[in-house]
């Protein structure tokens, strides 16, 4: 009687490992390489452009004053001398705040977009996953290795990326 059980213990313990549908993907690959994170960069690269433009010119605008002020200060007394820089002092820290400030608003922006992107392409391969009759979908980067080793029918990196590109495309 017990051998009956033992056996059937195993032959269950079996069969339920079988039913195990186990995949993994390339973290990197797949967030670095879809179209819609390209877009985005693309995106953002247009506004640190136009960003950087914008500074040169600010930052060419106060430097004419600059020297303007550096003329005028040669004919001036002591007193207007200290407010003359006082005043252009001010004018360079403005000038700092308001480059930082949208600096960081532009990084914040494009960091909420990616974060968002991140967290669409985490539950696109949970529905896919889902969808496809997975148990479990691993992650895998260079730099957090979750995946030691994979055979390559269980890599469902360029499968996804392509899933993901086909997706976006219908936008």
């Amino acid at each position: 009687m017990k051998y009956i059980f033992f056996a059937l213990f195993v032959v269950v313990v079996f069969t339920s490992c079988q039913q195990q549908k186990i995949g993994f993907v390339d973290n990197s690959t797949l967030i670095n390489e879809i179209q819609e994170k390209k877009d985005l960069e693309a995106k953002f690269k247009g506004r640190e452009d136009a960003f950087n433009k914008k500074r040169d010119s600010m930052i060419a605008a106060y430097q004419i004053e600059l020297k303007e002020a550096q003329l005028k200060a040669q004919k001036m007394s002591q007193s207007k001398l200290q407010a003359l820089s006082q005043e252009i002092q001010q004018k360079e820290q403005l000038l700092g705040q308001k480059i930082q400030l949208e600096q960081q608003q532009i990084s914040q922006a494009f960091q909420t977009e990616i974060d968002s992107l991140i967290s669409k392409v985490k539950d696109f391969v949970k529905d896919y996953g889902k969808a496809n009759g997975y148990t479990y979908i691993l992650g895998t980067s260079d730099g957090a290795s979750s995946v030691l080793y994979g055979t390559d029918e269980n890599n469902l990196t360029q499968t996804i990326l392509e899933a993901l590109d086909v997706e976006y495309n219908k936008k």
